[in-house]
């Protein structure tokens, strides 16, 4: 499979995450080009910060194949990974990050000031391949939120 197909199977993890109230993030993880985890966004359903799907892929990853190092697998993800799931995959040795929609505010991965995965200072660097099917990743973020607003919108209306 290429890069767009993978990224297309995150594309689906995204919208189950949209589907249960979640910020449409997506994630799959690849080793010998097979698929070998799916996750999405779970912070609400868990109540934690810490369950963002970089994360939760990573956790799979781990039990799957018995060791924190992951050298040999490739994340794609819908949206470019935030400092703690970057610091994560940095300190699991994640082989490759492919990420959608970049974020220019809080991407950790090229996108902003805070790029940890390739940081030359660090002990670990991820190849990192940024945008693809950006737009698509984007439109289902810019959905997702634009319907959260039109909710608010009409709670706002009904309580007055």
């Amino acid at each position: 499979m290429t890069d767009i197909e993978y990224m297309q199977v995150a594309l689906l993890e995204a919208e189950k995450a949209a589907a249960a109230g979640e910020v449409p993030v997506g994630a799959i993880a690849v080793i010998d080009d097979e698929i070998v985890a799916k996750s999405f966004n779970l912070m609400e359903q868990k109540k934690s910060a810490l369950a963002h799907a970089e994360i939760l892929i990573i956790q799979e990853l781990n039990r799957i194949v018995g060791d924190w190092r992951l050298d040999m697998a490739t994340i794609y993800v819908t949206k470019e990974p935030c400092p703690m799931c970057a610091g994560a995959m940095v300190n699991s040795h994640i082989k490759k990050v492919v990420f959608g929609m970049a974020d220019n505010r809080s991407g950790a991965c090229g996108s902003s000031p805070h790029n940890i995965a390739d940081n030359p200072d660090m002990l670990w660097q991820i190849e990192v391949v940024p945008r693809i099917l950006e737009d698509e990743c984007t439109m289902l973020f810019k959905q997702f939120f634009k319907k959260i607003r039109e909710e608010k919108q009409k709670q706002k209306k009904d309580n007055l």
